[in-house]
């Protein structure tokens, strides 16, 4: 599936409104460990289409990453039936993250 930009304008109808289980990845294109976990994100993204996966650039989106008391990046997310289930923080792998699901 592909991969949703989430903003503010959409955060509702894509990630709380979504029938599936949601991957928030909050990043920067200024963060070294984040450009290590986005191949990571990808992956999960095409291989599983049970999950929506969802990308919030903190420096585009400030107040949604004020939301989720994102201080440090990257932040994972997941996000089911409208609730955060789990958050990861730094760099994970895919195994620890589907840990999650």
């Amino acid at each position: 599936m592909p991969i949703i930009t989430v903003t503010s304008e959409n955060f509702k109808t894509e990630v709380l409104n979504s029938p599936k289980p949601v991957l928030l990845d909050f990043w920067a294109t200024w963060c070294p460990p984040c450009m290590m976990q986005s191949p990571i994100i990808d992956e999960i993204a095409e291989q599983r289409a049970d999950i929506t996966v969802g990308k919030v650039n903190t420096d585009e989106q400030p107040m949604l990453a004020e939301t989720f008391n994102v201080e440090n990046i990257p932040t994972l997310v997941i996000i089911k039936d409208g609730n955060i289930k789990s958050r990861l923080v730094g760099l994970h792998t895919k195994e620890q993250i589907l840990a999650e699901f």
